[in-house]
């Protein structure tokens, strides 16, 4: 039989006379179409979270290794073309990032009302992109130039006046905000445009320091990335056939096991990795310009491999008694132990982010993985500290002589630097013959 229901809703009574479904659960369990929001009903019928009881965890398997080999696949390929290449492909994921994150408050009702108001974010967003790389790459692009004079001047304009310009175009956003401001929805205004800023200083804070070391030597971007990669797949497989003991609350599939396994891995595999891609002069040298030709420099002491004996106890049939470790193994191991232990962290306040917010990911733009965002959260953290990490223990403290040409190249029209030119002459002069 059917009987109506609260809100004209027709529902089929089962054998026993009453209705088959509540219609509140009804209503509850109903979701749009393309939604990534996790219902609490079907949150709490689930039980135990832990992969090893997960019923459908192979097909999950499956789904997330096959996108895994086409992710990893594409970033090789992006790594082999080169510094501009990855910049762009940061840039790629820097967008999908805002997106998914704008859209993580966006009421449609409200948005429909305020016409161009999503436009106002991505101006933000692209002011914020123009000062974070403009202070970042100004002079690499100052070098890139300097055989023509005409775009030399042009972008030693823009060097001067580029906070200036960004300035007013924050201001020009400002302002736009403030005249867009319509009664009864204030609150919803402001409430965006504080949720703007917060995304924008959470992916510009991340990816200026991950540019950085782009171009400080893709070698400095590619392991700490490649590292949080690894710890999150043996994480994944450790959890996977071994997870009994639950880590933390806010990821009820995280386990102790898949923890402290993924941590031994990840050192193991730091040491060794640096080891492979400290010998390609591609992947050490640094980037003065944005050309995109080969790279030749000397490696640098960290580079250079020593020769260390192997242990006595080492059976015999082991084909090397000396083992060829470079100075950076030992920095690439302080770096699996920082992503072993505290990037992890990232991927936890990500999971009560989301489960503030009542949401499963932050999008579905990668098939088993979830947003981009998902993948990003742990990066976030590693490549801030690998930029510190790289500033604090690895680049000389010192200004160099290279440095010091760069601004002045850069900074100083072709008659202050004669002028420059004249007086260091005759300082030296006077302090040649005051010494004789």
């Amino acid at each position: 039989m059917w009987s109506l229901t609260r809100g004209g809703i027709m529902q089929k009574d089962n054998d026993s006379g009453g209705p088959s479904t509540p219609s509140g659960l009804t209503g509850r369990l109903r979701r749009r179409k393309g939604s990534n929001e996790v219902p609490p009903e079907v949150v709490k019928a689930n039980g135990n979270h832990l992969l090893v009881n997960d019923r459908n965890k192979y097909k999950s398997m499956l789904i997330r290794i096959y996108s895994s080999v086409w992710m990893i696949g594409g970033f090789a390929f992006i790594i082999y073309m080169g510094h501009l290449y990855i910049w762009a492909m940061v840039v790629v994921i820097q967008i999908f990032m805002a997106r998914e994150l704008f859209n993580l408050l966006r009421r449609a009702h409200e948005d429909r009302r305020l016409r161009g108001f999503r436009l106002l974010n991505w101006h933000f967003f692209f002011t914020a992109m123009l000062f974070v790389y403009g202070r970042i790459l100004n002079q690499r692009l100052a070098n890139t130039v300097t055989s023509d004079t005409f775009l030399h001047k042009l972008v030693s304009g823009f060097i001067k006046y580029h906070m200036v310009t960004c300035y007013f175009l924050y201001i020009a956003g400002f302002m736009w905000f403030i005249l867009t401001l319509k009664k009864k929805m204030y609150k919803y205004q402001f409430g965006q445009y504080a949720w703007t800023h917060m995304i924008l200083i959470v992916v510009f804070t991340q990816s200026s320091f991950t540019v950085a070391n782009i171009f400080e030597g893709i070698f400095w971007f590619l392991l700490p990335a490649s590292l949080i990669v690894i710890n999150d797949i043996a994480a994944y497989f450790f959890g996977f056939f071994f997870g009994r003991t639950p880590l933390i609350k806010l990821s009820p599939k995280k386990t102790w096991e898949g923890f402290i396994g993924a941590s031994f891995a990840t050192i193991l595999s730091a040491f060794v990795l640096a080891n492979i891609l400290g010998r390609f002069q591609w992947l050490t040298c640094p980037r003065k310009d944005l050309s995109t030709g080969w790279l030749h420099c000397d490696p640098g002491p960290l580079f250079k491999p020593g020769y260390s004996p192997v242990p006595q106890w080492f059976p015999q049939w082991f084909p090397w008694r000396e083992i060829p470790i470079l100075p950076v193994q030992w920095h690439a191991a302080g770096l699996g132990l920082f992503s072993s232990i505290i990037a992890p962290f990232g991927g936890f306040f990500a999971s009560g982010f989301k489960r503030a917010f009542k949401i499963k990911d932050f999008g579905d733009s990668i098939p088993g993985h979830g947003g981009i965002t998902d993948r990003m959260d742990c990066q976030m953290v590693m490549a801030v500290f690998a930029y510190i990490y790289h500033q604090s223990f690895i680049v000389a403290q010192s200004v160099s002589i290279e440095v010091i040409m760069d601004q002045i190249l850069m900074n100083l029209t072709f008659e202050e630097q004669r002028a420059l030119y004249m007086k260091l002459e005759q300082i030296l002069q006077e302090k040649v013959f005051g010494e004789s």
